[in-house]
């Protein structure tokens, strides 16, 4: 699935009043925070989490990898931020 610009411009205005609720740090991405990630995005479809300055990647390529692992998609990359979406099988948010 890929996004019009329109569909990221509402998920972007959404996520910025969504609280961050990871951080990916110097251990990288282990299997948990994938785990973790994927929990997150069933519950939520859209979540927001941060990359700490000591987690030694390339702010992208970590999220096209979380992004490919847990079959979502990347929404923005913002400075630390990083926003996914995954929509679940009854979606919520309306693109």
């Amino acid at each position: 699935m890929t996004l019009t610009s329109k569909q990221r411009a509402k998920l972007r205005g959404l996520a910025s009043k969504e609280d961050t609720i990871f951080q990916l740090g110097k251990e990288g991405i282990t299997e948990n925070f994938i785990k973790a990630v994927d929990v997150a995005l069933s519950a939520r479809e859209l979540i927001k989490f941060k990359v700490l300055e000591n987690a030694m990647m390339d702010r992208r390529a970590a999220a096209e990898e979380i992004a490919e692992a847990t079959n979502s998609i990347v929404v923005t990359v913002i400075g630390t931020k990083i926003v996914l979406y995954r929509p679940a099988e009854k979606p919520v948010i309306q693109l």
